[in-house]
């Protein structure tokens, strides 16, 4: 039997897509190995949000034609996207597919291995343009890896152009799945056993706003609040789906009527991941992110109006071009006045194409790594805070895996807030995945 391998970098979108391929490569009679055997074609889901994601790129892409040089070596992608008509993501790709090209996977190593046996072709490169209005490719996912838990893609691309983001020209502009679509893919994978769902996307915000403005680019500051409600609404309706988990979400969508109708589904849990970025209104407005930290505390305010003590959590960027000591403790202070969960930080990375690039006071590298040391240390009290505040407290957990550590058997799943659970399986108990128990946490 013919082996595939695949290696997948970046975000949630990119491994929902990884999964689908897997799933597509099975269908056409590939059995799918670990990245590190012997196969016949490794498939490398490229990311390119930062410098060293463009780097791991190159290295697994390299690495795969080095583990086997007569295996085909396919690179798909946010790299391939953004690299394409500059430099080739490398000269050991045989193959290159771009973001909306993906779902031909197979099609297109096939097409590849009939043009090189019949010596008409020795590389191949698929990248859309992407810069207007683009169909949104449909990727149905028909089994989950996990028994648990799924990521749902409800739609790609972005027209937000903040002035560091490099997604706009790897994904392209907004562009939605049907609704139909959609929940037929959740009611097949609650047939598989799944319990929760993720939704994810690039914008998840912008939903169906591609519906409403048909054959042309929408306007960065239209949101999706009724479409992506009435998808909310559809899925909290399937029996079998005990969770609605939400991915990255814009901050403005977070009106008033927003989250109190969002807080009518029962299934939608009280965990919410909105974008800050920094928490200087300097910096705000130089990051082109259309928002103020007093607009952001109101948001969080009325998610904490309409939810029970929920998770928010964040991304923020350190070492942003220009980025004063000034203004970096003025993050520093609204995080604490927040009260984030949990915070990904990042380093400033300059991504060649953006306005940022070129702006003035880039700061150097060891001043980046020290500003997200200190950030950090904040975001290990204000996680460990959230933890205490919910000690005690009674929560529904999804157990997701069973592990054994020195002969005792154990637990592990996560609260509706995502609080991280680990328990040993008490005598008589006949915990598994998928179940749901209340505990004492």
């Amino acid at each position: 039997m013919k082996k595939a391998a695949f290696h997948n970098l970046g975000c949630k979108v990119n491994a929902y897509e990884t999964d689908v391929m897997e799933e597509e490569l099975v269908r056409a009679g590939y059995e799918i190995v670990p990245f590190e055997d012997a196969a016949d074609v490794y498939i490398i889901n490229t990311c390119t949000v930062t410098n060293i994601a463009d780097r791991k790129s190159r290295q697994m892409i390299n690495r795969a034609k080095r583990k086997n040089p007569d295996a085909i070596v396919v690179a798909v992608g946010c790299y391939v996207q953004t690299s394409e008509g500059k430099d080739s993501p490398d000269d050991m790709a045989d193959i290159r597919i771009g973001n909306n090209e993906k779902g031909r996977l197979a099609e297109i190593i096939e097409d590849y291995k009939i043009g090189n046996k019949n010596g008409e072709s020795e590389k191949t490169g698929i990248v859309d343009d992407l810069r207007g209005v683009s169909p949104y490719e449909d990727m149905q996912l028909g089994r989950i890896s996990e028994h648990t838990r799924a990521y749902i893609k409800i739609q790609d691309g972005c027209n937000q152009f903040c002035s560091y983001c490099i997604i706009p020209m790897a994904r392209g502009r907004v562009r939605s799945r049907k609704e139909a679509e959609i929940l037929k893919e959740i009611e097949g994978l609650v047939k598989e056993g799944c319990r929760e769902f993720i939704i994810t996307g690039i914008h998840i915000s912008s939903y169906g706003t591609d519906f409403d403005i048909p054959g042309k680019i929408v306007p960065s500051d239209t949101f999706g609040e009724k479409r992506l409600l009435g998808l909310l609404e559809a899925i909290n309706a399937i029996p079998g789906v005990e969770r609605i988990r939400l991915g990255s979400l814009e901050p403005r969508i977070m009106t008033e009527s927003f989250v109190e109708t969002m807080a009518g589904f029962e299934k939608i849990c009280p965990h919410f991941h909105l974008s800050l970025q920094s928490g200087s209104d300097t910096v705000l407005k130089r990051m082109n992110r259309h928002y103020d930290t007093a607009e952001y505390l109101e948001c969080v305010e009325r998610l904490r109006k309409h939810f029970d003590d929920p998770a928010i959590t964040t991304d923020i960027i350190v070492g942003f071009p220009g980025e004063t000591e000034e203004e970096f403790g003025q993050t520093l202070e609204f995080a604490e006045k927040v009260g984030f969960f949990e915070i990904h930080i990042f380093k400033y990375s300059k991504r060649h194409g953006t306005v940022a690039a070129g702006m003035k006071g880039q700061l150097t590298e060891n001043l980046k790594s020290e500003r997200s040391d200190r950030l950090e240390e904040v975001e290990k009290k204000l996680e460990q805070d959230y933890r205490d505040r919910h000690k005690g407290k009674r929560a529904e957990v999804l157990w997701e895996e069973e592990k054994e550590e020195g002969g005792i058997r154990f637990m592990t799943g996560h609260t509706r807030e995502y609080i991280e659970v680990k328990l040993p399986i008490p005598e008589g108990a006949k915990w598994k995945s998928g179940d749901i128990s209340e505990i004492t946490l």
